[in-house]
């Protein structure tokens, strides 16, 4: 019996049987060309997930009426005939791989950016009132070419009757074109915020005409595409919405009753299913991770449970479903299908895997929002494990025509992946790690950001299972790599992380990044017993905590429930590292500041991460102290002149310096002057942090 029998059972939605119950979510990926026709790059990135398994591959937010309504760069189209031979040329990829293929039609409306950057008025139902929020205020300096920085003050199209009429017909065409194009199914978009949801939401929604008012009237204008999509798609072709179950702490924002009547009313329309979404107060950052692409595990299940037990058609639930809930979410009657986003970005043979037993093998999504991040910022659609997707026309594991001895040097992430991809592609590779076991600064990231030990987990797990020779506590010498006849040697070494030149660094209360490692991992004790002026505890706690073993699982689960540090923790740097370390000891206990020269925190994180971290932060009460100068360590505080030029003092038990990370090129340098071939990756060509490591990796694997 399959180890995920629901998950992996067929299903059927309207005219359209599926092979499993595993549906690609729609989702923006900026891949069509800039004037909105599928090309290569389109056509590519939706076969892999078609030759992934799943049962259902959805082409996000293609847009009915484009230039009109377009909402980012590079958005596919079906507002004329001329995009059909490329949308066909989708289907029919998808076709050979056994999969089914859906368009979800789109109008951007108050969400319209490209399209109101442009100069043109943002079609809505009302004038919106909504309030400002903090949004654009975690934005760096560096990325204020996003297009929300672009757009001067937005203009309003309140709709007419007859522009209501029109938008019907776009939608209706659309469905035609679709048809024509050999799709299997429709999705109407009907949430997020673009045009059809802002008719649902009395928050944008005050009309008083037969549009507005009540929960059908509101819900008329997507009765209405949803009848004009049936029609041009006619019989043969599954038509099925998109709508929020509820808008999270928007002020009179739709609400699981009002989600409830929609979906009655949709069945009622013709609909053949319902794809379970959220949203949010789109002003407030924190909020984008809290809706449609959550950070909580299955927060749209329990508002899918209430629609699925008031309408009589087939349930899709979306928002970070591991495939363990998804199979539960199944059998239990919760939902019909589950639409995944990010973990088929990361890794778009999930479904595969599950049906073949080897679930182990899945690469897991870390949940550190670059791909939709990547879209905020105006760019196109990638992931930070998988650097294939998004790039799937590229040949990324060629066999190797003249296979070569190859010493990788360095066990962390960077190291692993290019050691494995090596080895694929039929390179004979030995990997040398001086400690003694891989993961590098990986193992510490996994115990401050609990995802990221699941990315550690699976690069062991699957170095283990590659024929790559590792070798443990091993010194990367000339003379070894001579014995080991090394005709390339690949550098992955880690970034050099010096104490930065901060008055009173020197002191035992005060930790570098590497102190804080060493005493976590339980490795180099020695070196950093001093510091806590409790050596022998200090050792014999880590030894009965990790064990001779010392696996990452056991040091990870032993270092959430213990940590030799003082109450009062003050934290010098800003940057990833620092708060992904602050917000892991507030949630033990501890009270936290966080102080750097930096004018604003949050670098390395992506931007809708940042949102939560920084939001996670505030509400804990931890000090962010930006734009500090004169930073200096004194034996029981932190000192320094804040950005409006006042005193600051921070009372402090033990101080950790999160910043100071470079990169250190040391090592290859010296190889390469003994006269090896040598390639520099990961942080100690440049701090990149995971998403640079595993990137840098797979481009230097593929070429040599």
């Amino acid at each position: 019996m399959a180890q995920f029998p629901a998950l992996l059972s067929p299903g059927r939605i309207g005219p359209m049987a599926l092979r499993n119950r595993v549906l690609l979510t729609a989702m923006g990926s900026s891949l069509a060309e800039a004037d909105g026709t599928c090309g290569e790059r389109m056509r590519a990135y939706h076969e892999e997930q078609a030759r992934g398994g799943a049962a259902l591959v959805t082409m996000g937010v293609v847009g009915v009426g484009l230039p009109t309504g377009q909402n980012m760069i590079n958005q596919p189209a079906i507002s004329d005939d001329r995009f059909i031979p490329g949308l066909r040329a989708v289907a029919d990829a998808v076709h050979a791989h056994g999969a089914k293929f859906a368009v979800q039609l789109h109008f951007g409306g108050l969400v319209a950016v490209i399209d109101m950057i442009a100069g043109n008025p943002a079609w809505t139902p009302s004038i919106p009132t909504d309030k400002g929020g903090d949004m654009l205020d975690a934005f760096l300096p560096d990325e204020m070419n996003a297009p929300f920085f672009r757009m001067s003050e937005p203009q309003y199209r309140v709709m007419t009757e007859a522009d209501i009429a029109a938008l019907v017909e776009m939608f209706g065409k659309g469905a035609e074109r679709a048809r024509k194009a050999g799709v299997d199914g429709i999705e109407i978009h009907a949430g997020h915020g673009y045009i059809v949801s802002s008719f649902l939401s009395p928050a944008t929604n005050k009309r008083t005409d037969a549009y507005g008012g009540s929960v059908e009237n509101r819900a008329r204008l997507l009765l209405e595409i949803i009848r004009a999509v049936r029609a041009g798609a006619g019989p043969d072709i599954a038509v099925w919405c998109k709508i929020d179950a509820i808008e999270h702490e928007r002020e009179g924002g739709i609400t699981i009753e009002d989600a409830i009547a929609t979906a009655r009313l949709a069945e009622a329309a013709g609909a053949d299913a319902i794809t379970v979404t959220a949203y949010h107060d789109s002003g407030r950052g924190v909020l984008h991770s809290a809706s449609h692409t959550p950070d909580e595990p299955g927060l749209n299940v329990d508002k899918a449970a209430r629609i699925k037990s008031a309408v009589n058609i087939p349930i899709i639930v979306s928002g970070r479903i591991e495939h363990e809930l998804g199979d539960r979410v199944i059998a239990d009657g919760t939902a019909d299908f589950v639409a995944m986003g990010r973990k088929l970005l990361a890794d778009p043979h999930l479904p595969r895997k599950l049906t073949e037993g080897r679930a182990k093998d899945i690469l897991p999504c870390i949940y550190c929002y670059t791909c939709i991040s990547a879209i905020y910022y105006g760019g196109l659609i990638r992931c930070a494990v998988n650097p294939h997707s998004g790039f799937e026309t590229v040949d990324w594991l060629p066999p190797a025509t003249d296979p070569k001895k190859i010493v990788v040097v360095g066990g962390g992430p960077g190291g692993m992946e290019a050691a494995r991809r090596l080895a694929l592609r039929g390179h004979d590779v030995t990997l040398v790690e001086r400690s003694d076991r891989l993961g590098g600064t990986l193992q510490f990231a996994a115990i401050a950001y609990e995802p990221n030990g699941r990315m550690l987990d699976w690069l062991k797990q699957q170095i283990e299972a590659s024929p790559v020779d590792v070798r443990l506590k091993t010194e990367a010498t000339p003379a070894l790599l001579r014995s080991l006849g090394a005709e390339v040697v690949v550098v992955a070494s880690g970034a050099r992380r010096a104490m930065p030149a901060i008055p009173g660094a020197e002191q035992p209360h005060v930790f570098s990044g590497d102190d804080l490692r060493h005493l976590i991992l339980g490795d180099d004790l020695d070196g950093v017993a001093g510091k806590t002026g409790m050596a022998t505890r200090l050792l014999s706690k880590a030894a009965s905590l990790t064990g001779a073993t010392r696996s990452p699982a056991l040091i990870r689960e032993a270092t959430r429930a213990w940590m030799p540090l003082g109450k009062r923790i003050v934290i010098i740097g800003g940057e990833l590292v620092g708060l992904e370390l602050a917000e892991f000891l507030v949630e033990r206990g501890r009270q936290v500041a966080v102080i750097d020269e930096a004018p604003k925190f949050g670098a390395g994180l992506q931007i809708v991460r940042r949102w939560r971290v920084l939001d996670t932060l505030q509400r804990h009460h931890v000090a962010l102290l930006p734009g500090a100068r004169d930073i200096a360590i004194g034996p029981d505080a932190v000192t320094a002149t804040d950005r409006d030029g006042a005193p600051v003092r921070l009372p402090a038990d033990h101080v950790i310096v999160a910043k100071g990370a470079t990169g250190d090129l040391r090592l290859a340098d010296a190889l390469q002057a003994e006269g090896f071939t040598v390639h520099a990756i990961g942080d100690c060509a440049g701090v990149g942090y995971i998403e640079g490591a595993i990137r840098g990796a797979a481009e230097l694997a593929r070429t040599i």
